[in-house]
């Protein structure tokens, strides 16, 4: 199956208490949960913007500043993990550990100071986790689902085709691989590439975020052509699902939300036309004006029209109607994993099966 594969599915682990972490090129991110009949319940959360990768794309390297930035972030992490009992830890770097000549020894540095041993995930486990953390958004019936998650420093894509699971599974949908893209493309990268934007109004913040929609649009033509995604989901048959902070910032930004409230966010909906509205506002706003706002803040002012443009690309690819908001992905699907004992092939991704290892079948 090319996704989660599942271990005694619907079966609880034990009473232990789970902590997934998931470090990437922005975020420094931490769940800790109990198993539950539903899943998992959250008893302690944590997330800071590190942004760890803050000028890799031009050095290759992790500065010195950004990994004393996460290593303090990683430090408040392991402390909830002792406190809480934890029994059970899984810790994960992405895209900018996987691509940072010197991460080894930011790895060591940061096993030395703070105890937290961080494993770099490749591309597609990454993916298969997020899909398994996203999954109970999936809607049974309409069977094809396009999911995206817009980081840091890269954009995953994935077709799947969906089709209800057997009563008592731990997902609601088996699913399987169609199609999969992971762009070197995030919100830091094109951010650092075009200027901070700090004057979001003008002719030239215009002129940078067009070419920003224009160059994630580049990066992902062959695909949407190759894939025929236009003309093979038509309105009303796809589901289109987004996880990142750019999706959940947009639809704070559109419930008007005195600060930012994952409850009113993870799972609600947004019309595409709603989508163009929202982003159209955030890039005429300028830089004072996106970090006043609750559901924005100084940390994000700079990244938010980078994931804005992002987000345009992809809704450029598939007709769908709405999108749905998920402030949900890595760290629930490790949190999923670790509970129900459910893991991602550790092979590669081809359209409809996995490749490598045994796990596909």
């Amino acid at each position: 199956m090319p996704g989660p594969t599942e271990r005694g599915a619907g079966l609880p682990g034990g009473e232990g208490v789970y902590a997934a972490l998931d470090l990437g090129t922005n975020n420094c991110r931490l769940l800790v949960a109990r198993p539950a009949r539903d899943g998992f319940q959250v008893v302690d959360a944590f997330s800071r913007i590190v942004r760890l990768g803050e000028g890799l794309a031009a050095s290759g390297q992790l500065s010195g500043p950004a990994m004393a930035r996460t290593i303090e972030a990683l430090k408040v992490c392991a402390g909830k993990i002792s406190r809480r009992g934890v029994t059970q830890v899984r810790a994960v770097a992405t895209e900018a550990c996987r691509r940072a000549g010197n991460c080894e020894a930011f790895l060591d540095e940061v096993r030395r100071t703070t105890g937290i041993e961080l494993e770099i995930i490749s591309q597609n486990e990454e993916a298969a986790l997020a899909i398994c953390g996203c999954a109970p958004l999936f809607a049974p019936d309409i069977p094809d689902i396009l999911l995206f998650d817009i980081g840091g420093g890269s954009t995953e894509i994935c077709w799947l085709k969906g089709k209800p699971a057997p009563q008592g599974a731990a997902q609601p949908l088996e699913l399987s691989l169609h199609a999969w893209l992971s762009v070197p493309i995030g919100v830091i990268t094109l951010a650092e590439k075009y200027g901070p934007q700090k004057p979001g109004r003008g002719e030239t913040g215009l002129e940078a975020y067009q070419a920003m929609e224009a160059e994630m649009a580049a990066a992902v033509a062959d695909f949407a052509a190759r894939h025929d995604i236009a003309r093979a989901v038509p309105p009303g048959c796809v589901q289109m699902l987004g996880t990142s902070g750019t999706v959940t910032t947009l639809a704070g930004v559109h419930k008007n939300l005195p600060r930012y409230d994952r409850t009113a966010v993870d799972g609600s909906y947004l019309e595409m036309a709603t989508v163009r509205d929202i982003s159209d506002r955030i890039v005429a706003m300028n830089y004072a004006e996106r970090a006043a706002h609750p559901c924005i803040g100084p940390e994000r002012a700079d990244l938010v029209i980078a994931g804005c443009a992002i987000l345009a690309a992809l809704c450029r690819l598939w007709p769908a109607d709405r999108l749905r908001v998920a402030d949900r992905g890595l760290r629930e699907g490790m949190l999923y994993a670790m509970i129900h004992g459910i893991s991602a092939p550790q092979g590669r991704w081809t359209e409809g099966r996995w490749a490598g290892d045994a796990a596909a079948d």
